[in-house]
This record gives structure tokens, sequence and C-alpha cells, in this order.
């Protein structure tokens, strides 16, 4: 029979068994490597590449009135050559994949399921963003082969779970990355190439924003205030001009290391907060949480 000390070390044990909570990663660390990332991030936009028009600059208290202040669109110009990259297209190719009303179940074909898995092998395997991260992440012995790492990966962004009716529904990547309905509301959204391709197509109309971070050059953030086809959202916060390996890479990183808190990168020398949610209703692989939402977050 264990003592109750003895109880709690087999119990904490077990939890770190699965999950990343007894390796030690610091703050400064996971500062160092973001810029490391922020460095090494070669497909990100220019200036030449990505012109912005933010217009109107709103206060916090007026972020629900829901008033359209800016006339024309967020983004003035965006190369079109630049969506042509690898990351960029395996991208694009999923955000069309999804119903974005919670409670109706998703069901991807096979074709569908294969660009989950391109877009893990373009951004991970295929560039010096994705690969410096599992080094990275290898180094503390949080994975033991990328194949490992890109499984995990593939569970945690892209395993499905329940938003509403016990329907299988939603997903990390569903959430953050494309979008999704749910109560009335925009729900998620926190990327910039979702927001231009819908903008582009006039399904999306660009109200204001209510925070412009510090970066005079991309990747910049946004907390933006839009209304996605008569549904509305009050602040979507985004990483802009980042390449699609980039924003994967800061937000596995933030989850893995921070899961559910606030992670504090630096990018350029500038302070980023990334806040993280876990997914707590239903898990996979042994215990694992799958991501519940990831975002800027604004001061």
């Amino acid at each position: 029979m264990f003592n109750c000390r003895s109880e709690t070390f087999w119990v904490l044990s077990f939890l770190c068994l699965y999950t990343f909570c007894c390796v030690l990663i610091s703050d400064s660390e996971i500062a160092a490597l973001s810029e490391v990332l922020f460095t090494l991030d070669s497909n990100k936009a220019t200036k030449s590449q990505l012109i912005i028009n933010p217009q109107v600059l709103l206060p916090d208290s007026q972020t629900s009135d829901q008033i359209d202040l800016s006339p024309e669109r967020l983004y003035k110009f965006v190369d079109e050559n630049l969506l042509s990259k690898p990351t960029y297209a395996a991208l694009l190719s999923l955000l069309d994949n999804y119903n974005r009303v919670t409670g109706v179940a998703e069901n991807f074909s096979p074709g569908q399921l294969a660009e989950q898995e391109a877009f893990l092998t373009e951004t991970i395997s295929n560039t010096a963003v994705g690969q410096e991260l599992y080094t990275f992440l290898h180094g503390k012995r949080l994975y033991n082969s990328e194949e490992e790492f890109k499984f995990d990966l593939k569970m945690m962004w892209f395993g499905l779970y329940s938003r509403l009716n016990n329907k299988l529904d939603s997903s990390g990547f569903e959430h953050i990355f494309a979008g999704e309905i749910k109560g009335g509301k925009v729900s998620g959204f926190h990327n910039w190439l979702q927001f231009y391709t819908l903008e582009k197509k006039g399904q999306l109309n660009y109200y204001s924003h209510s925070f412009n971070g510090p970066w005079e050059s991309f990747p910049d953030v946004l907390g933006m205030q839009f209304e996605w086809e008569d549904f509305y959202k009050q602040v979507g916060s985004a990483i802009i001009g980042c390449s699609p390996e980039f924003d994967l890479a800061v937000y596995s990183l933030c989850y893995i290391t921070r899961p559910g808190k606030q992670c504090k990168l630096s990018l350029g020398g500038k302070r980023l907060i990334i806040q993280t949610y876990t997914w707590d209703k239903s898990t996979y692989g042994d215990g694992k949480k799958y991501i519940g939402s990831a975002y800027p977050a604004t001061p």
C-alpha cells in the first residue's frame, strides 16, 4: 500500500508521461527560440508583397458597437506570387474543407485528409522554421523522431472534437486558421490568409482595429473587428504577413510548452504574448489534449 506522499508521486508521474509538464522550458528559452524562428521565416511577406490599410483605430470600449468605420478593405495589396509558395498553397487548400457552423459534423474526403498530411510535410519537414522547432523539442526529449512529432501535431491540430450537439464538428486548426460560427458570432479565426481570401471574395467586411503591434515590417499583429457574412467578430487578433510555417510553429511551440497559459515570445526584440487554451472535454493518445485555441493576446 502506498502512503499519501508516494501516491502523489505516482499520480504526477503518470500525468507527466502523457503531457509536457515535467519538461522544464524557461520563458527565456521560448523567447530565444521565437527570435530564431522570426529570423528564419524567409517566406514571410515583405513590404513590397503586402500592403495593409488599417484605417480606424477603435478604443477597446467600443469594439462591441458593430459599426463599420473603415470604408476600404484591410488588404490593399497582396502579391499573388507569395501565395504560390508551397506552404501558402498547402494552407489555402485546407481552408475550404470545413463547415464553419458548430454542431455540424465534419466529414473529410480522402483527398482532404491528404491535404492535411501535405500541409504538415510542407511546413515542418520542408522549412527551416519547422525543422528548428523540431530540433528544439527533440533536444528537450519531448519527441524521439520527426515522424512522432508530426503525428502529434496532426492529432492536436486536426483531431476532431465536439463543440456543440456531440458532433465531431471542430478542431484546433478549424477554430484558429479557418474560423467558426458559434452562437451567432464568429469564433476563433486568427489567420491573416483566411482573412485576405474571404475579403477578396467579398465575404468578409473589415470594420476597424483596436490594436496594432509595434512592428514596422512583417510579421505584424492586429486586433480586428469584422463581419463574416452577417456574423461579427469583436476582436480577432492575428499575426499579419507571417508564413504558414511560422504561424503553425509559434502556436505549436506555445501550446506544447504553455498549454492553457500565456506564452511570452520575442519577435525582432519586441514582446508578443500568445494565449493558448486546451480542449478539456475529450483527449487523444492516452490523455493528451487537443488545442482549444491560440491567438495573439492584445494588451
